[in-house]
Protein backbone atom coordinates (compact mmCIF):
# COMPACT_ATOMS: atom_id res chain seq x y z
CA UNK A 1 0.00 0.00 0.00
CA UNK A 2 1.23 3.49 -0.91
CA UNK A 3 0.13 6.30 1.41
CA UNK A 4 0.15 10.03 0.76
CA UNK A 5 0.27 12.31 3.80
CA UNK A 6 -1.06 15.79 3.12
CA UNK A 7 0.41 18.42 5.44
CA UNK A 8 3.87 18.66 6.99
CA UNK A 9 2.98 20.17 10.34
CA UNK A 10 3.49 18.20 13.51
CA UNK A 11 0.50 15.91 12.89
CA UNK A 12 1.59 15.03 9.36
CA UNK A 13 5.25 14.51 10.18
CA UNK A 14 4.45 12.42 13.24
CA UNK A 15 2.12 10.23 11.18
CA UNK A 16 4.78 9.92 8.50
CA UNK A 17 7.35 8.86 11.11
CA UNK A 18 5.02 6.23 12.56
CA UNK A 19 4.20 4.77 9.13
CA UNK A 20 7.81 4.70 7.90
CA UNK A 21 8.79 2.93 11.12
CA UNK A 22 6.35 0.19 10.13
CA UNK A 23 7.72 -0.13 6.61
CA UNK A 24 4.88 1.65 4.80
CA UNK A 25 5.73 3.37 1.52
CA UNK A 26 4.74 7.03 1.87
CA UNK A 27 5.11 10.51 0.44
CA UNK A 28 4.39 13.85 2.09
CA UNK A 29 2.61 16.60 0.20
CA UNK A 30 3.22 20.14 1.47
CA UNK A 31 2.98 23.29 -0.67
CA UNK A 32 5.42 25.22 1.52
CA UNK A 33 9.12 24.57 0.85
CA UNK A 34 9.86 24.21 4.58
CA UNK A 35 8.14 23.92 7.94
CA UNK A 36 8.33 27.59 8.97
CA UNK A 37 5.13 29.58 9.22
CA UNK A 38 2.65 26.88 10.19
CA UNK A 39 0.97 26.82 13.60
CA UNK A 40 3.37 24.04 14.65
CA UNK A 41 6.30 26.41 14.08
CA UNK A 42 4.98 28.79 16.74
CA UNK A 43 4.11 26.13 19.32
CA UNK A 44 5.43 26.06 22.87
CA UNK A 45 6.52 22.43 22.67
CA UNK A 46 5.38 21.64 26.20
CA UNK A 47 4.71 17.97 26.85
CA UNK A 48 2.55 18.72 29.85
CA UNK A 49 -0.50 16.45 30.08
CA UNK A 50 -1.09 17.09 33.80
CA UNK A 51 -0.98 20.87 33.37
CA UNK A 52 -3.27 20.67 30.36
CA UNK A 53 -5.72 18.55 32.36
CA UNK A 54 -6.53 21.70 34.37
CA UNK A 55 -8.61 23.01 31.46
CA UNK A 56 -8.91 20.00 29.14
CA UNK A 57 -10.84 16.74 29.09
CA UNK A 58 -9.44 13.54 30.61
CA UNK A 59 -8.74 12.27 27.08
CA UNK A 60 -5.97 14.86 26.67
CA UNK A 61 -4.18 13.40 29.69
CA UNK A 62 -4.67 9.76 28.74
CA UNK A 63 -3.64 10.30 25.10
CA UNK A 64 -0.80 12.67 25.94
CA UNK A 65 0.84 10.81 28.80
CA UNK A 66 3.05 8.77 26.45
CA UNK A 67 4.19 11.73 24.35
CA UNK A 68 7.47 12.24 26.19
CA UNK A 69 8.65 8.69 25.51
CA UNK A 70 7.49 8.87 21.87
CA UNK A 71 9.42 12.07 21.18
CA UNK A 72 12.50 10.79 22.97
CA UNK A 73 12.52 7.76 20.68
CA UNK A 74 11.90 9.85 17.55
CA UNK A 75 14.47 12.62 18.14
CA UNK A 76 18.21 12.68 18.84
CA UNK A 77 19.36 12.31 22.44
CA UNK A 78 19.01 15.51 24.41
CA UNK A 79 16.18 16.93 22.31
CA UNK A 80 13.56 16.30 25.00
CA UNK A 81 14.12 17.97 28.36
CA UNK A 82 12.56 16.07 31.26
CA UNK A 83 12.76 18.89 33.77
CA UNK A 84 9.09 19.17 34.67
CA UNK A 85 6.86 22.25 34.69
CA UNK A 86 6.67 25.00 37.30
CA UNK A 87 3.37 26.84 37.85
CA UNK A 88 3.47 30.11 39.79
CA UNK A 89 1.21 33.04 40.61
CA UNK A 90 1.78 36.42 42.25
CA UNK A 91 0.67 36.53 45.91
CA UNK A 92 -2.43 38.55 45.02
CA UNK A 93 -3.49 35.74 42.66
CA UNK A 94 -2.81 32.81 45.01
CA UNK A 95 -6.42 31.77 44.53
CA UNK A 96 -5.62 31.04 40.88
CA UNK A 97 -2.90 28.63 41.98
CA UNK A 98 -5.32 26.76 44.22
CA UNK A 99 -7.96 26.70 41.52
CA UNK A 100 -5.38 25.22 39.12
CA UNK A 101 -4.35 22.60 41.67
CA UNK A 102 -7.96 21.58 42.28
CA UNK A 103 -8.46 20.66 38.64
CA UNK A 104 -5.51 18.33 38.08
CA UNK A 105 -2.94 16.13 39.84
CA UNK A 106 0.63 14.86 39.37
CA UNK A 107 2.19 17.83 41.17
CA UNK A 108 3.66 18.78 44.51
CA UNK A 109 3.50 22.08 46.33
CA UNK A 110 6.74 24.05 46.68
CA UNK A 111 7.52 26.71 49.25
CA UNK A 112 9.61 29.79 48.45
CA UNK A 113 12.95 28.17 49.33
CA UNK A 114 12.14 25.14 47.17
CA UNK A 115 11.29 27.39 44.23
CA UNK A 116 14.65 29.11 44.64
CA UNK A 117 16.45 25.76 44.69
CA UNK A 118 14.66 24.65 41.51
CA UNK A 119 14.91 27.95 39.62
CA UNK A 120 17.44 30.33 41.25
CA UNK A 121 16.37 33.17 38.92
CA UNK A 122 12.97 33.18 40.63
CA UNK A 123 14.34 33.33 44.19
CA UNK A 124 12.27 35.61 46.38
CA UNK A 125 9.66 36.24 43.72
CA UNK A 126 6.95 33.72 44.65
CA UNK A 127 5.77 32.32 47.97
CA UNK A 128 4.55 28.99 46.60
CA UNK A 129 4.27 27.06 43.37
CA UNK A 130 3.13 23.80 41.82
CA UNK A 131 5.78 21.51 40.38
CA UNK A 132 4.88 18.79 37.85
CA UNK A 133 8.03 16.61 37.81
CA UNK A 134 6.97 14.15 35.10
CA UNK A 135 6.42 16.75 32.38
CA UNK A 136 8.91 17.79 29.71
CA UNK A 137 9.46 20.16 26.81
CA UNK A 138 11.16 20.29 23.44
CA UNK A 139 11.96 22.86 20.77
CA UNK A 140 9.23 22.48 18.13
CA UNK A 141 11.37 23.95 15.36
CA UNK A 142 14.15 21.49 16.03
CA UNK A 143 11.64 18.63 16.24
CA UNK A 144 9.91 19.51 12.96
CA UNK A 145 13.19 20.03 11.11
CA UNK A 146 14.60 16.77 12.47
CA UNK A 147 11.57 14.70 11.48
CA UNK A 148 11.59 16.24 8.02
CA UNK A 149 15.32 15.64 7.56
CA UNK A 150 14.94 12.04 8.75
CA UNK A 151 12.18 11.39 6.20
CA UNK A 152 14.26 12.92 3.41
CA UNK A 153 17.24 10.76 4.44
CA UNK A 154 15.00 7.71 4.12
CA UNK A 155 14.08 8.73 0.57
CA UNK A 156 10.54 9.87 1.36
CA UNK A 157 9.33 12.35 -1.29
CA UNK A 158 8.34 15.73 0.20
CA UNK A 159 6.87 18.39 -2.04
CA UNK A 160 3.84 20.28 -3.24
CA UNK A 161 3.34 18.68 -6.66
CA UNK A 162 2.74 15.03 -5.74
CA UNK A 163 -0.06 13.36 -7.71
CA UNK A 164 -2.64 12.05 -5.23
CA UNK A 165 -3.98 9.54 -7.76
CA UNK A 166 -0.75 7.56 -7.49
CA UNK A 167 -1.60 6.46 -3.94
CA UNK A 168 -3.93 3.92 -2.41
CA UNK A 169 -4.69 5.98 0.69
CA UNK A 170 -4.49 9.62 1.77
CA UNK A 171 -3.89 10.84 5.32
CA UNK A 172 -5.16 14.42 5.52
CA UNK A 173 -3.27 16.41 8.19
CA UNK A 174 -3.81 19.86 6.70
CA UNK A 175 -5.20 21.32 9.94
CA UNK A 176 -6.48 24.88 9.76
CA UNK A 177 -6.58 24.75 5.97
CA UNK A 178 -9.77 22.70 6.36
CA UNK A 179 -11.63 25.42 8.30
CA UNK A 180 -14.79 26.20 6.39
CA UNK A 181 -14.63 22.81 4.70
CA UNK A 182 -14.62 20.29 7.58
CA UNK A 183 -17.88 20.33 9.56
CA UNK A 184 -17.55 21.89 13.00
CA UNK A 185 -13.91 22.90 12.63
CA UNK A 186 -13.06 26.39 13.86
CA UNK A 187 -9.92 28.46 14.25
CA UNK A 188 -8.35 29.52 17.55
CA UNK A 189 -5.72 32.19 17.12
CA UNK A 190 -2.56 32.02 19.20
CA UNK A 191 0.05 34.77 19.44
CA UNK A 192 3.57 34.42 20.80
CA UNK A 193 6.90 36.16 20.98
CA UNK A 194 10.55 35.35 21.46
CA UNK A 195 12.65 37.31 23.94
CA UNK A 196 16.41 37.20 24.41
CA UNK A 197 18.17 38.09 27.64
CA UNK A 198 21.28 36.88 29.44
CA UNK A 199 19.86 38.10 32.76
CA UNK A 200 17.41 35.21 33.24
CA UNK A 201 18.14 31.48 33.29
CA UNK A 202 15.36 28.88 33.47
CA UNK A 203 15.61 25.11 33.22
CA UNK A 204 11.96 24.33 32.51
CA UNK A 205 8.71 25.93 31.32
CA UNK A 206 7.20 28.31 33.85
CA UNK A 207 3.48 29.03 33.76
CA UNK A 208 2.38 32.25 35.42
CA UNK A 209 -1.29 32.30 36.38
CA UNK A 210 -3.41 35.41 36.09
CA UNK A 211 -7.20 35.75 35.89
CA UNK A 212 -6.94 37.48 32.52
CA UNK A 213 -3.46 37.00 31.08
CA UNK A 214 -1.98 33.57 31.85
CA UNK A 215 1.50 33.18 30.38
CA UNK A 216 3.99 30.43 29.80
CA UNK A 217 7.69 31.02 29.30
CA UNK A 218 9.69 28.21 27.72
CA UNK A 219 13.51 28.30 27.66
CA UNK A 220 15.09 27.58 24.30
CA UNK A 221 18.70 27.87 25.44
CA UNK A 222 21.37 30.55 24.96
CA UNK A 223 19.18 33.23 26.57
CA UNK A 224 16.22 32.73 24.24
CA UNK A 225 12.69 32.36 25.63
CA UNK A 226 9.41 31.62 23.90
CA UNK A 227 6.52 33.48 25.57
CA UNK A 228 2.90 32.68 24.81
CA UNK A 229 0.21 32.43 24.12
CA UNK A 230 -3.12 34.06 23.58
CA UNK A 231 -6.28 32.06 22.92
CA UNK A 232 -8.58 34.06 20.65
CA UNK A 233 -11.65 32.63 18.92
CA UNK A 234 -10.65 33.70 15.42
CA UNK A 235 -9.15 32.26 12.25
CA UNK A 236 -7.32 35.52 11.51
CA UNK A 237 -3.66 34.68 10.92
CA UNK A 238 -2.54 38.30 10.65
CA UNK A 239 0.28 39.88 12.68
CA UNK A 240 0.17 40.07 16.46
CA UNK A 241 -2.01 42.85 17.86
CA UNK A 242 -0.63 45.71 19.96
CA UNK A 243 -2.84 44.68 22.87
CA UNK A 244 -1.62 41.09 22.88
CA UNK A 245 1.99 42.20 22.57
CA UNK A 246 1.64 44.52 25.57
CA UNK A 247 -0.13 41.88 27.65
CA UNK A 248 2.47 39.22 26.93
CA UNK A 249 5.31 41.62 27.70
CA UNK A 250 3.65 42.76 30.93
CA UNK A 251 3.15 39.16 32.01
CA UNK A 252 6.79 38.32 31.24
CA UNK A 253 7.87 41.34 33.30
CA UNK A 254 5.71 40.11 36.18
CA UNK A 255 7.55 36.79 36.09
CA UNK A 256 10.95 38.49 36.16
CA UNK A 257 11.77 42.23 35.84
CA UNK A 258 14.83 41.48 33.69
CA UNK A 259 12.49 40.69 30.81
CA UNK A 260 11.83 44.44 30.59
CA UNK A 261 15.33 44.85 29.15
CA UNK A 262 15.16 41.75 26.95
CA UNK A 263 15.38 42.03 23.18
CA UNK A 264 12.17 41.28 21.30
CA UNK A 265 13.54 39.11 18.51
CA UNK A 266 10.39 37.66 16.98
CA UNK A 267 6.61 37.70 17.13
CA UNK A 268 4.28 35.24 15.49
CA UNK A 269 0.71 34.05 15.17
CA UNK A 270 -0.82 30.72 14.34
CA UNK A 271 -4.35 29.45 13.84
CA UNK A 272 -5.06 26.22 15.70
CA UNK A 273 -7.82 24.01 14.30
CA UNK A 274 -10.35 22.90 16.90
CA UNK A 275 -13.71 21.18 17.17
CA UNK A 276 -16.40 22.21 19.65
CA UNK A 277 -15.07 19.90 22.38
CA UNK A 278 -11.43 20.91 21.72
CA UNK A 279 -10.52 17.26 21.19
CA UNK A 280 -8.84 15.90 18.04
CA UNK A 281 -10.43 13.39 15.70
CA UNK A 282 -9.10 10.60 13.54
CA UNK A 283 -11.75 9.62 11.00
CA UNK A 284 -11.90 7.35 7.96
CA UNK A 285 -14.02 7.93 4.88
CA UNK A 286 -13.46 5.82 1.78
CA UNK A 287 -9.72 6.03 1.07
CA UNK A 288 -8.94 9.06 3.25
CA UNK A 289 -7.97 9.19 6.92
CA UNK A 290 -8.40 12.66 8.37
CA UNK A 291 -6.50 13.88 11.43
CA UNK A 292 -7.59 17.28 12.69
CA UNK A 293 -8.70 19.40 15.64
CA UNK A 294 -5.49 19.29 17.69
CA UNK A 295 -6.31 22.70 19.20
CA UNK A 296 -3.42 23.73 21.52
CA UNK A 297 -2.15 20.16 21.97
CA UNK A 298 -0.25 19.52 18.75
CA UNK A 299 3.03 18.20 20.11
CA UNK A 300 1.36 16.57 23.09
CA UNK A 301 -1.24 14.57 21.14
CA UNK A 302 0.34 14.04 17.70
CA UNK A 303 2.21 10.91 18.86
CA UNK A 304 -1.00 9.18 19.99
CA UNK A 305 -2.82 10.22 16.80
CA UNK A 306 0.10 9.04 14.67
CA UNK A 307 -0.08 5.63 16.31
CA UNK A 308 -3.84 5.51 15.69
CA UNK A 309 -3.22 6.23 12.01
CA UNK A 310 -0.54 3.54 11.84
CA UNK A 311 -2.90 1.03 13.46
CA UNK A 312 -5.55 1.82 10.85
CA UNK A 313 -3.12 1.44 7.96
CA UNK A 314 -1.11 -1.55 9.15
CA UNK A 315 -3.51 -3.22 11.55
CA UNK A 316 -6.11 -4.17 8.96
CA UNK A 317 -8.86 -1.86 10.19
CA UNK A 318 -9.18 -0.25 6.76
CA UNK A 319 -10.70 -3.44 5.43
CA UNK A 320 -13.40 -3.24 8.08
CA UNK A 321 -14.19 0.33 7.03
CA UNK A 322 -14.09 2.18 10.32
CA UNK A 323 -11.80 4.35 12.43
CA UNK A 324 -11.47 4.92 16.12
Amino acid sequence: MRVLIKGAGVAGLAAAHALVARGVEIAVSEPSPGVAGAASWYAGGMLAPWCERESAEEAVLTRGIGAVDWWEAALPAGSVHRNGTLVVAPPRDSGELRRFASRTFGFRWLAAEEIAALEPALAGRFREALFFPEEAHLDPRHALSTLRADLEARGVPLGGDIDESDFDLTVDCTGAARIGDAAGLRGVRGEMLYLHTDEVALSRPVRTLHPRIPLYVVPRGDGLFMCGATMIESDDAGPITARSLMELLNAAYALHPAFAEARLVETGTGVRPAFADNLPRVSLQKNTITVNGLYRHGFLLSPALAEEVATLVVGGQLKRGHAR
